[in-house]
């Protein structure tokens, strides 16, 4: 893209005086923020001026925004004036300011952009007022995971789609990662940069200069090997779930968390699995095979510990393999992703977890959840596995401990709300505290009832709302309480209460979502398009926050 000059070849200055003035009269149009010419779009950077890059992030668990972060570092050694931020940080209409983007983003839930990139993406999507974009460059990196079928890097590939529908110059093809995302991405932010120094206002950059990102103490790639100090079973007799309490230490391993992180647990898949596995492809389980971080080990130690074998379970081979040509087919075992279910105030040196063991019946054979049967059933007390802390920018307690909170979570979404609710009590928050939670009968999947009972009796819980949808004849879940409690909880929010919901993203949360609407609508006498303004306001303001999964 050029820009016309704003000196034109008509005026009596000869070429060298011509250049000169045009360069200077750019950069001063340039740092005003005016147009340089009759072109339209922001103006070209001058030549002694870094040229801009705009890096937004879509993140949910943390990954898109760690690694905006990192290429903007990238960039800034590369000679830009780089700068990484939120989707929810800008507008859509602020794109036409920009001339260079770089977009990184993951998916959440059933296809749907993170939260952090609703607002974003609505802006591009407004009927007759969207912006045309046809002065800027992008690129789009997806982060997403396989195992999700169609809905794969879902929001990554219609940001990209729309961005081209709006004008705007694709300079890199959009690349899609799976869960182990690393080389990918570097192919893609090195594409990308080579690109971008083909622009004419590229030209200051410096030599290109790789940021080698060194990460200090325990991380994903290093992880803290914890003892188990705690497997405790929450259910009572005659649930039919199970949900357990996990405690790790953490002593020794310099690692820090707040309320509203996660935890990253590195699993290991059932030996009893992999067995199976390996006598139905008829492989030798000592066969050396190559490990994915490189090395090697016999087939049955690498299945256990190294590859991802979910959906192998029952699977007859068509041919015969062998066992390096079967660990090729598979995925590296990724880390799990928990909500901290503890205050480090409240219990300093350790970090908790409330974890659901999955298992259930498909086609007449046995499936587990690996990492929640590896905590449930596999991993012995004293006995280690390697776990990371997952920041959670975007799911924080008000820094303002006087203002209310109101946490939505059943079953195991009561984890970050324990841990909420630990930290308000040891910082002696004096803001109210109201609690939604269920599950499926009292009896049985009270989780945490003694501690929540014992809050609600010194007044730290100032409501707790409980819904056990298997007590009555009809089904209650924590919706219908928030729909009975209406006039209150608006109160609530309009005494400036923050808003959150944790647990499951397909079903309880966009009901939960759809009930807060009802709300907003009955109690704040607004129409459909006043009660989604209100909610994206309490989103604007960080007031809505999600931990959905």
């Amino acid at each position: 893209m050029s820009t016309i000059p704003i000196i034109p070849d008509s005026a009596p200055f000869n070429s060298e005086q011509r250049s000169w003035l045009n360069g200077f009269l750019a950069g001063v149009f340039s740092r005003s923020g005016l147009p340089s010419g009759s072109g339209g779009g922001p103006a070209a950077p001058a030549p002694d001026e870094k040229p801009p890059l705009l890096i937004l992030f879509g993140s949910q668990s943390g990954n898109a925004e760690s690694f905006a972060k990192k290429l903007s570092k990238e960039a800034t050694a590369r000679g830009f004036a780089a700068r990484a931020a939120g989707m929810d940080a800008v507008t859509a209409a602020d794109l036409t300011k920009e001339r260079q983007l770089l977009l990184v983003t993951s998916t959440w839930g059933e296809g749907d952009m993170p939260d952090n990139a609703v607002s974003f993406w609505d802006g591009l999507n407004q009927n007759g007022s969207s912006p045309q974009l046809s002065g800027l460059r992008y690129s789009v990196l997806a982060l997403g995971d396989r195992n999700y079928g169609e809905t794969f890097c879902l929001a990554g590939r219609k940001l990209d789609e729309r961005l081209a529908e709006l004008g705007a110059e694709r300079i890199h093809p959009r690349v899609e990662c799976d869960v182990d995302y690393d080389e990918p991405a570097q192919q893609w932010s090195t594409g990308v940069f080579t690109a971008l120094q083909k622009d004419s206002g590229a030209k200051a950059l410096v030599a290109p200069a790789v940021v080698e990102e060194v990460e200090s103490g325990y991380t994903k790639k290093n992880p803290f090997p914890a003892p188990l100090l705690e497997n405790r079973l929450l259910n009572a007799t005659g649930s039919a779930k199970d949900t357990r309490h996990i405690a790790f230490s953490l002593d020794g391993s310099g690692l820090a968390y707040e309320a509203g992180d996660a935890l990253g647990v590195c699993p290991q898949n059932c030996p009893g699995v992999v067995d199976q596995i390996i006598a139905a492809h008829g492989l030798a389980p000592d066969a050396p095979v190559p490990l994915p971080d490189g090395g090697m080990a016999p087939l049955r130690k690498a299945l256990i510990t190294a590859f991802d074998v979910r959906g192998k379970l029952g699977v007859k081979p068509d041919a015969a393999v062998t066992a390096g040509e079967f660990v090729a087919s598979l995925r590296k075992l990724q880390p799990r992703l928990y909500s901290i279910s503890s205050s480090p105030r409240a219990h300093p040196g350790e970090v908790h977890l409330t974890v659901s063991a999955v298992r259930y019946e498909k086609d007449g054979i046995a499936h587990k959840g690996v990492a929640s049967t590896f905590l449930a059933d596999r991993l012995p007390s004293g006995s280690s596995t390697g776990v990371f802390i997952q920041k959670s920018a975007h799911f924080r307690l008000p820094q303002d401990g006087n203002l209310p909170v109101i946490m939505v979570g059943p079953g195991t979404g009561i984890a970050p709300f324990r841990a909420f609710l630990e930290e308000r009590q040891a910082t002696s928050a004096a803001g109210k505290n109201w609690l939604f939670f269920g599950d499926q009968r009292r009896s049985s999947d009270y989780l945490y009832q003694a501690q929540l009972e014992a809050w609600k009796l010194n007044g730290h819980l100032t409501k707790l709302s409980l819904a056990f949808s298997r007590d009555q004849k009809e089904k209650l879940y924590v919706q219908h309480l928030m729909l009975q409690q209406a006039a209150e909880l608006w109160s609530w929010l309009e005494q400036g209460a923050h808003f959150y919901v944790c647990g499951d993203a397909s079903r309880m949360a966009k009901d939960v979502e759809a009930a807060l609407l009802q709300i907003i609508r009955e109690q704040g006498g607004r129409d459909e398009a006043g009660a989604a303004a209100y909610l994206g306001e309490l989103k604007k303001a960080k007031r809505y926050q999600r931990d959905v999964y």
